[in-house]
């Protein structure tokens, strides 16, 4: 197995192999704790890390139809500067049935408004809505 991450200069992508584990979040310092909290973890010792969720359907859009390459879950945050998360979803809904894989998308996000809750639930692929901190044992449920 191989550990791949993306490689960013500007908004084009240098270097990529999707792995497993996909994370799109503003945030590093909660990039830094969910590769802590994998590496205790059996979901996947292949994980990308990304903030902007538009370099990955890109990514997604290219490698559509080779299953090998696209992630088995992506982690997304709701709210993050320019592309936030309701755009991820919105495009991800038009490609999605394309794809030779069934990703499963977490929702992962400080939210607790239940609009946003709801709101999740309304696109078909959203396997679930949690809320940060996300624990140890959120991964080892999956």
């Amino acid at each position: 197995m191989y550990l791949h991450t993306f490689i960013f200069h500007a908004k084009s992508v240098v270097s990529v192999i999707m792995s497993k584990f996909v994370l799109i979040d503003d945030e590093p310092i909660f990039h830094k704790i969910v590769q802590m909290t994998l590496k205790y973890s059996d979901l996947s010792d292949q994980a990308t890390y990304c903030y902007d969720g538009e370099i990955v359907l890109d990514y997604l859009e290219e490698k559509k139809s080779e299953s090998g390459s696209l992630p088995d879950y992506i982690f997304l945050d709701l709210y993050m500067p320019a592309f936030d998360g309701w755009d991820f979803l919105n495009r991800f809904q038009k490609i999605y049935k394309s794809l030779k894989k069934n990703i499963k998308i977490f929702i992962v996000s400080s939210s607790v408004d239940p609009n946003d809750i709801n709101r999740s639930k309304l696109y078909p692929f959203n396997t679930t809505f949690i809320s940060k901190p996300v624990m140890k044992e959120v991964f080892d449920s999956i």
